[in-house]
């Protein structure tokens, strides 16, 4: 019986100690809640959007009477109450002093000099942390929301690309319609500009031809009265005679020596001309000019070329 109450005792006494550490750990955590900050800050919202209509309105937080307990009496009353209620719970064992309450004491202590002591400096830097994580945030969103505008006006700007690429097909398919009827247009252009480069050549082989043929007429038809001239005294004595009356101005009815010497001439030459055929001088002209030609032709490449009686035939 004796060793019943005693456990009866020792019981009672555990269930005091821990009736009275909940209520030092409830009046603990309520001075806690009821100072105007803690020792960890609170939750921060890490987002950089806009704060919606119902998380800007304040919240109504039920005002505290404060004081002791939250009965608006001064926490000084505390003391006389403790010294008060103390003596009674060591004196009937209700509460035993024992190496938990000397921990609990130490604990508290410790709590209470880091709180006032450090608490300031502790949150300034989970503050900082947490401005400065907010921050980055912030920067990232608001790159990521750039990215995702300059995307939607790119977006925007391609909403007509069906059209643009229709308009660039009707452009296309007029651009071809063109290009064929200038490749109707253009070889007959270029046939009419070679015919008129092989005219060109022949008017200017034929004023060559013309040319030296009066060069070579004048040489002779010089060569010929010069010699007759040196060879006849009478046709000297003739040409100063008309000279000298020339020079006096009564040249009358005589006529030029050397004027109907090289008239003489050219009678004569026509006749010899007329007598025989210059077929084979003419053949031997025509067959140079075709060959010229047809040199121009081949290096041009000419849609024609001539053939050997100077006939035009066309390659193409």
């Amino acid at each position: 019986f004796f060793y019943t109450g005693v456990d009866r005792s020792q019981n009672i006494c555990c269930k005091k100690s821990k009736m009275l550490r909940v209520a030092t750990s409830a009046v603990a955590r309520r001075a806690m809640m009821q100072t105007p900050r803690g020792l960890a800050p609170r939750s921060m919202a890490f987002h950089a959007s806009e704060r919606r209509e119902e998380e800007a309105k304040p919240v109504a937080v039920p005002e505290s009477k404060g004081g002791l307990l939250g009965s608006g009496l001064s926490e000084w009353y505390a003391l006389p109450i403790g010294i008060a209620a103390a003596v009674p719970i060591i004196q009937f064992d209700w509460y035993v002093i024992n190496e938990e309450t000397q921990l609990a004491a130490v604990f508290i202590a410790f709590c209470v000099t880091l709180y006032t002591q450090a608490g300031d400096a502790i949150y300034k830097a989970l503050d900082q942390n947490a401005q400065t994580l907010l921050k980055d945030h912030t920067e990232a969103e608001e790159k990521v929301i750039a990215a995702l505008e300059e995307k939607l006006h790119f977006l925007k700007a391609n909403q007509n690309m069906v059209n643009d690429f229709q308009a660039i097909n009707a452009l296309r398919e007029n651009a071809y319609n063109n290009l064929n009827a200038a490749g109707i247009v253009k070889p007959k252009h270029d046939f009419k500009a070679q015919v008129e480069r092989v005219l060109q050549m022949i008017a200017v082989e034929e004023a060559n031809v013309t040319e030296k043929t009066k060069v070579t007429l004048m040489s002779e038809a010089t060569a010929a009265v010069t010699a007759e001239f040196t060879s006849s005294k009478a046709m000297k004595k003739a040409a100063l005679d008309s000279a000298i009356a020339t020079i006096e101005g009564s040249t009358g009815k005589k006529e030029d020596p050397v004027q109907a010497a090289f008239v003489k001439f050219f009678k004569e030459k026509a006749a010899e001309a007329a007598k025989t055929s210059g077929d084979a001088e003419e053949k031997a002209q025509r067959e140079a000019l075709i060959a010229k030609i047809n040199g121009v032709a081949k290096g041009e490449k000419f849609f024609f070329e001539f053939d050997d009686k100077g006939v035009p035939k066309m390659i193409v």
